[in-house]
């Protein structure tokens, strides 16, 4: 992930651009740089790894300047180093970039053949020779961006050597927001990064590039008109982004029971004991078929509905990954809705397959935790998660609301249908209800589960096994390993392990099995025996209820009790509670390597 902070200030810039940056640690990244413009020099000071070194570098070499742009950047193009660290210049220009530039090698080679020499690896380098060029030709900055030809998804500012008083940006794809300050004006990729500075910000829409200076901004749409921007209360909170005495920023994990009250509440209406959805101008009962579109961890979010999409509101379901959804030309049947899932409601390829569903005639919603996003104003319908602002780039409490608010929106489809009576739906609600003591019951468990993160810290290779609705959180699990420990994983449906994937067992292969109490136990216990005749012992995570499986393996954790799978409860079952405890061995894992590595925690 990328963070962009820029300033046209009053006074010396350099420690309020620091500050941004600080606030935007929680997106990972793995080198950091900032330039301002000073005495009609661009002045540059990039620095590897975690933020600590570019203010150590900022001491030894003093930054002045009343303007300027620093980002916080994680390698794609080329590795962590000084050169390649952003913002990237040319004697003329410097420029922060988040995104991708599909032309990039073309440009390169052009550029190259008119002997601009290159010394970083980056895509964002092309763009600052390109800009480069263009003006030392004689165009103004404003015509350079109207007419760079550049292709992919990004948002973009410019700083100029011979202009000390402005700024230019764009944005296409990536977000962007503007802040407006007394004689001053900010950019920065969130609100929350200008939250310090201003609390009055205006969001870019696709295709705007905007010049700013300290007492106005001109903002102009993709194609090249003037326009204005709706200038709105961030709300973003100017706190300090803390750790809150934890070693990483994953002490969301503990925010769950608090988040997921305040979703379900938010879906349930008290004085009828029932389901309440946003208005809809559609009839849900006529939607022939559900297409849910997301990417990363809100993929398995995805399946899980799925499953109950298909079971309790009969609808059929199919789902894509964002990144490669409207490469394949999906068939998108009329009567049939789009559902995207998200965190920030700005994801590149989640935003481009919204719009490519739209442009082919179909009704969209969004399940979104930024309510003013680009997704979400561009959706027909929104369904906040209310989780707040994620720190950590392993997203927990998302997820686990995202379940709560999509268990709601299929609870609500299947009473529409008359597929679900009011005794069934009352159950589902007091189940909704019990979730957040459920996860608290979880945290508990938190001591137990760092020492069983000891039997996995050694291991090369995990696998992860469930069966039924509960086999994404299989997936889900052995991402959050491979993210957080970076240490590799898969998981796989439990009947699936005889098919081949029962090789990779043995003593040097931790096995993790979900196995809740319900009509598919038995099986996963055979499931569990059949990696047993492999090895000497294993690891076990399941809800309290039989325990003949507990005395055959070499750990095994009992969490909460769980809703039988068959019953229209277990809309609220998979997911909430069971994931939680991976959640937090994840977590214990991440720092039992950090400490054997010596690695810093992220």
């Amino acid at each position: 992930m990328f963070g962009i902070i820029s300033i046209v200030g009053e006074g010396m810039v350099s420690d309020r651009l620091v500050d941004g940056l600080r606030r935007m640690e929680y997106r990972g990244y793995d080198s950091a740089a900032r330039c301002t413009i000073h005495d009609g020099d661009l002045v540059r000071r990039p620095a590897q790894y975690k933020l600590a070194n570019l203010v150590a570098e900022l001491g030894r070499r003093p930054a002045p300047g009343e303007i300027g742009i620093a980002h916080t950047r994680w390698a794609t193009h080329g590795a962590p180093t000084k050169d390649n660290a952003h913002p990237q210049a040319t004697d003329h220009v410097a420029l922060v970039h988040n995104g991708i530039i599909d032309n990039f090698k073309e440009l390169r080679d052009e550029l190259r053949a008119a002997v601009r020499h290159f010394i970083s690896e980056t895509a964002s380098e092309a763009v600052a020779h390109l800009v480069s060029r263009v003006v030392q030709g004689g165009a103004s900055q404003e015509d350079v961006v109207k007419t760079v030809r550049l292709r992919g998804a990004f948002a973009l500012a410019f700083a100029f050597r011979s202009l000390p008083d402005m700024l230019i940006s764009a944005r296409r794809g990536s977000p962007l927001v503007l802040g407006y300050g007394e004689d001053e004006m900010f950019l920065g990729s969130d609100a929350l990064a200008l939250a310090p500075l201003t609390q009055r910000i205006a969001y870019l829409e696709e295709g705007d590039w905007v010049v700013v200076r300290r007492d106005h901004v001109e903002i102009f749409d993709a194609k090249n008109a003037a326009g204005e921007r709706e200038i709105t209360a961030s709300g973003a909170s100017a706190a300090s982004v803390e750790k809150g005495g934890f070693c990483h920023f994953m002490q969301e994990i503990f925010e769950q029971p608090t988040v997921v009250a305040q979703a379900v509440d938010s879906y349930l209406r008290q004085a009828d004991n029932s389901i309440a959805l946003p208005q809809v101008d559609f009839d849900t009962t006529k939607i022939r078929r559900v297409t849910i579109v997301t990417c990363g961890t809100y993929y398995y979010a995805g399946i899980v509905a799925k499953y109950w999409f298909e079971h309790f509101a009969r609808v059929p379901v199919d789902i894509g990954v964002a990144s490669g959804f409207r490469y394949r030309e999906p068939v998108l049947d009329e009567g049939g809705i789009a559902l995207f899932i998200s965190q920030s409601g700005e994801t590149a390829d989640t935003l481009a397959a919204l719009r490519h569903c739209k442009e082919n005639g179909q009704s969209n919603a969004v399940v979104v935790s930024v309510p003013t996003s680009s997704m979400a104003r561009e959706a027909n319908l929104l369904f906040p998660t209310h989780a707040g602002p994620e720190i950590g780039v392993a997203s927990t409490k998302v997820f686990t609301c995202q379940l709560a608010v999509l268990a709601a929106l299929a609870a609500r489809m299947a009473v529409k249908k008359r597929l679900m009576d009011r005794e069934q739906e009352a159950d589902v609600i007091a189940h909704l209800l019990e979730a957040p003591a459920s996860l608290n019951a979880a945290l508990d468990h938190d001591k137990d589960i760092a020492a069983m993160a000891h039997l996995i810290a050694p291991a090369c290779d995990v696998l992860y096994l469930r069966r039924g609705p509960d086999y994404p959180l299989a997936l889900e699990g052995a991402f959050k390993l491979k993210e957080i420990s970076y240490i590799h994983a898969d998981g796989y449906a439990a009947g699936e392990m005889k098919h081949g994937p029962i090789a990779l067992n043995g003593d040097k292969v931790p096995v993790v099995v979900l196995a809740p109490s319900g009509p598919l136990f038995e099986k996963t216990v055979s499931n569990m025996e059949e990696g047993r005749a492999r090895r000497q012992g294993g690891a076990d995570l399941r809800r309290r209820g039989p325990r003949r499986s507990g005395r055959k393996l070499h750990r095994h954790h009992r969490d909460a009790q769980g809703a039988p799978a068959d019953s229209a409860a277990g809309l609220c079952d998979p997911g909430a509670i069971a994931r939680l405890p991976l959640r937090m061995r994840q977590r214990h894992r991440c720092r039992l390597t950090a400490q054997a590595r010596q690695i810093g925690d992220g």
